[in-house]
Parts: C-alpha cells; structure tokens; sequence
C-alpha cells in the first residue's frame, strides 16, 4: 500500500469533541441544550442501529435526545402531523427522518415539511435550493463529512479536477456541487457514462458514489489522486464500498477505508449541522424579538 489513510473513525473523533464545545458555549451563553429529533418508522434492523448510534453520540456532545419511534404501519398523515409538532417545538433544533421508510409512506412530501433552519440532514426541496444558489443553509451530511475529510489532507480543492462517480439526490448530486463552492473543476460521471475509466483517471479527487459493489479499480485512479469511498456494501466477506481498495491503495496517494473512513464523518457532521441549526434558531428568534 503507498497510498496515505485517510482516518475517519479519528477525524470523525475531533469533529465530535469541537461540537461538544460548541454545545456546552452554547448552553452557557444562551440557556439553551440543542435537541435532536430522530423519527425511526418501523422495526428495520439497520436503521436501528443507525438511529441508536447517532442519538447515543448526540447526548454525548451534550445534547438532548428528543426521539421518536412510530409502528410500522403508521399513516402518512400520522407522521406528518409528528413533524409538524417537532417542527413548532423550539426545544427541537434539528428534525432527522430515518430512511428507507415502509413502502405505504412517501418520503418526499414528509422530508419537505422539515424547516430548512431544521433540516440537519440537508435533504429538503428548500435546502437543496439554497443549496444550488449557493446561499447559506444546512448541507447534506455526507457530502459535508467528505469536504472535511478532503480538507484534512491539507490539499486544496481550488483549480483541481474532481470527479463524482454517481449522481443521487442524497450523495452524487450536492456533493458536485460542495465541490463546485470550492473552485474545484467538476466531472459527474453516472451508469451511462460511455467510458467511466478515461473519465476518472483524470481525476485529481475521485469520489466514488455510485452504490456498486468494487465499482472502482487501479484502472480508474490517477496516480496520486485522492480516492473517497462513499459506498457500503454487506458481503459475505465482511463490509466493502464501491472502491477495490487493495489494488486502489498501490496507485492513489490517498484513501478512505470501508468502513472507518466516510460512515463516521457522516453523524460527525448531523451533529455539528444540529449545533449550527440551534445557534441559527436562536439568533432568528433574537431578531424577531427586536422587530
């Protein structure tokens, strides 16, 4: 392996004790604990864990966990009418919905009842609008933890070719355009990509988003690049991501692992866009009392 880690299970680590910091200056200054609202919908074994990891590390930058946990089978207008009421409550600075949800509910509609100044997971119509215009807003989570994680190479993004391999709502899409808030030269390459190797091989960052099990291989990686593994993959083997990352390793100059590398970065950021929501609440709330 010549390639240096990237470790995300430590960067993730300092994120988490700034928030703290954060949290409890804070607290100290206005009385306030910022709230987490989780909505878990169902009994799905992932989601689960991933609800239980993210309120766990919430209360332990001090926070408040302010969860809840619906059937099932519960209605769409059910759940509407919850975050609604989290959306009113100003103890809640930061509303997540757990997805996947069950088949009978629509996530879309659900996700925009979300107030931007409370969606800590960025993925609102109105968020990914701001987003676009490039105005200031909660960013998704992902693409964030990915920024830092680039940002800890002490490389800078300015005047780079990057390519985003994958195009999603959630990941592809906003991390291209946190790429672009960088000054960085901009390639998103997708399943219709008529040649994904010559595309990514001339990428100085390679982010690789796609959701396809060892997608990326030496063949794709300039020598040098920095290579980010977004993906998450449950094999027989054992956890993999979208890059071959024995052979990746031998060309790039960087790496993520899977898992340690993006996954941690990811509620690392839901904490400090939580943190960022209250302190954006409380100063709104400031000037409309001074109307």
């Amino acid at each position: 392996m010549t390639a240096q880690l990237i470790d995300g299970t430590r960067i993730a680590r300092e994120v988490r004790a700034r928030v703290a910091a954060e949290v409890t200056e804070f607290r100290e200054r206005t009385g306030i604990v910022p709230g987490l609202a989780t909505i878990l919908v169902g009994e799905d074994p992932a989601s689960e864990v991933y609800v239980r990891n993210k309120r766990r590390l919430a209360v332990e930058t001090g926070m408040a966990d302010l969860h809840r946990h619906l059937d099932a089978d519960v209605a769409q207008p059910t759940v509407a009418a919850i975050i609604e009421e989290l959306a009113h409550d100003d103890a809640v600075s930061g509303i997540l919905l757990q997805l996947p949800l069950p088949r009978h509910l629509e996530s879309g509609p659900l996700i925009d009842l979300i107030p931007a100044l409370k969606d800590v997971d960025g993925l609102t119509t109105l968020s990914a609008g701001l987003l676009a215009r490039g105005r200031p807003g909660l960013r998704p989570c992902t693409p964030s933890g990915v920024i830092t994680l680039i940002d800890s190479t002490g490389i800078s993004l300015e005047g780079l070719n990057a390519v985003v391999v994958g195009r999603s709502e959630l990941v592809g899409g906003p991390m291209s355009r946190l790429l672009l808030e960088r000054n960085a030269t901009v390639t998103t390459a997708h399943s219709r990509t008529r040649d994904l190797v010559a595309v990514a091989s001339e990428a100085d960052v390679l982010i690789a988003a796609a959701g396809v099990p060892h997608l990326i291989g030496a063949e794709h990686v300039k020598p040098g690049a920095v290579v980010i593994d977004v993906g998450i993959h449950r094999t027989e083997s054992g956890l993999t991501g979208d890059v071959r990352f024995d052979e990746v390793s031998a060309v790039a100059g960087w790496i993520t692992p899977v898992p340690g590398g993006v996954g941690p970065m990811t509620i690392a950021t839901l904490l400090a866009n939580t943190v960022t929501a209250a302190r954006m609440q409380w100063e709104q709330r400031q000037l409309a009392s001074r109307a």
